[in-house]
């Protein structure tokens, strides 16, 4: 008798010690919000735009980490997208996927998604800042900048992109609405031949549903692409969590705060190259794997023992190329770029577009930001009262006014001082 007691503890103390490392069910999760039609409209180009983009940068970064911000970059554009005209314009709503939306629909949608992603869930905290930054003596048209207000909530300020400090007082601006994630994404001194920059800034930090153990967190191997290991910290759960699996991957869902943001971990199997999954990544195939993970959970039976390892990264780069092969290489030309909503006295073009962004995994969350920079270009210009950069080469004359005699004559194509 006294060793069927024993063994009945031991069998008791090992279920209690499961039951601690599994999660609460998922029957919590948030039903996703119903958004207007239009909206639903804008989402989904967002969607399709930003896949479109990742499988872009993904072939040119086959071995290497990748983040990227979908809305950001969108967002980003939709402000310079208000600025366009005629075939620049209608290149830009091609590779933006805004379809049959209407310029003042898509800025309708853009409004009410800023309102809504911002107020979503109050367990998770999520920011969105936009801003516009031109250079002293050079206005942009008012209802550009009006539309960009209204319906981005843009910062607009002129700025003396030659002053010392310039480049500081737009980074601090972006250090501050990116919780200090993200720096020093405006080089200094500024290009002198840079006019204008739009800015986009998104910061978002959530903490599980159900958090990790950090107790339960041991060193593991991780395989790398060509075929080599490195150790790396392995979270572990076990717990009832939306699952879906096919033939080449597995898909896991794991919920920020009450359930109305997520991160959706796609699982190649051994043997499958996670290049051809990300080619399949679309807007229809990803909707359909998603549905796949909306219906009701998994017995709890079936609940799932789940590794990932901590992680944290840092991505960069200048999407102009990629932002070309998608589609919108007229905007991105001198000779053909129509801006003229953005500015009248002068002709601009897309300069350069730059992303950045930075993600930390751990037992408690997810911390996350993300900027994209537009910056828009501007070619010589007959000089005015208040705008004279000489950074290119010029020819100088020494003159005496009386006579009216050239005392010297020159030109400078290198301005060496020693």
């Amino acid at each position: 008798m006294r060793n069927l007691k024993i063994i009945f503890v031991v069998l008791v103390s090992l279920l209690l010690l499961q039951c601690s490392k599994r999660s609460n069910p998922t029957n919590s999760y948030e039903q996703p919000i119903d958004l207007p039609a239009v909206e639903k409209k804008l989402v989904n180009s967002n969607n399709e735009f930003g896949l479109k983009l990742f499988r872009e940068i993904n072939k040119t970064e086959k071995n290497s980490n990748v983040f990227i911000s979908p809305l950001s970059v969108s967002m980003c554009l939709g402000m310079v997208y208000n600025g366009a005209d005629g075939e620049t314009q209608k290149a830009m709503h091609q590779t933006l996927e805004f379809g049959s939306l209407s310029s003042p629909g898509v800025n309708e949608c853009y409004r009410q998604m800023i309102d809504s992603l911002t107020q979503l869930d109050s367990r998770v905290e999520f920011e969105i800042a936009n801003s516009i930054w031109y250079r002293l003596g050079l206005t942009p048209i008012k209802n550009f900048l009006k539309t960009c207000k209204n319906y981005f909530d843009a910062l607009v300020r002129e700025l003396d992109f030659n002053a010392p400090g310039a480049a500081d007082i737009i980074n601090s601006w972006i250090e501050e609405n990116t919780n200090g994630k993200i720096k020093n994404m405006v080089e200094d001194p500024i290009d002198p031949s840079i006019v204008t920059f739009l800015i986009n800034a998104i910061y978002f930090k959530g903490t599980w549903t159900y958090q990790f153990n950090e107790e339960d967190t041991k060193d593991d191997w991780f395989y790398l692409p060509d075929g080599s290991k490195k150790l790396c910290r392995m979270m572990e759960q076990r717990g009832l969590y939306r699952y879906f699996d096919n033939d080449v991957f597995q898909a896991l869902d794991l919920p920020y705060g009450s359930g109305d943001f997520s991160m959706t971990i796609l699982l190649p199997y051994w043997g499958t190259d996670i290049d051809s999954i990300i080619e399949e990544l679309n807007q229809g195939n990803l909707n359909y794997w998603l549905d796949n993970l909306s219906g009701a959970p998994i017995e709890s039976s079936d609940s799932i023992n789940v590794y990932i390892p901590k992680f944290k990264l840092e991505f960069e780069l200048i999407i102009n190329d990629v932002l070309k092969a998608l589609g919108m290489g007229i905007a991105f030309d001198p000779s053909q770029a129509d801006f003229s909503k953005m500015y009248e006295e002068i002709d601009v073009w897309i300069g350069i577009v730059k992303h950045k962004t930075f993600i930390e995994v751990n037992e408690k969350g997810t911390e996350a930001a993300a900027v994209t920079i537009t910056g828009m270009g501007m070619g010589p210009q007959e000089p005015g009262p208040s705008f004279f950069i000489a950074d290119h080469p010029f020819i100088f004359l020494i003159r005496e006014h009386q006579s009216k005699n050239i005392l010297f004559v020159g030109k400078i194509t290198d301005p060496v001082f020693e």
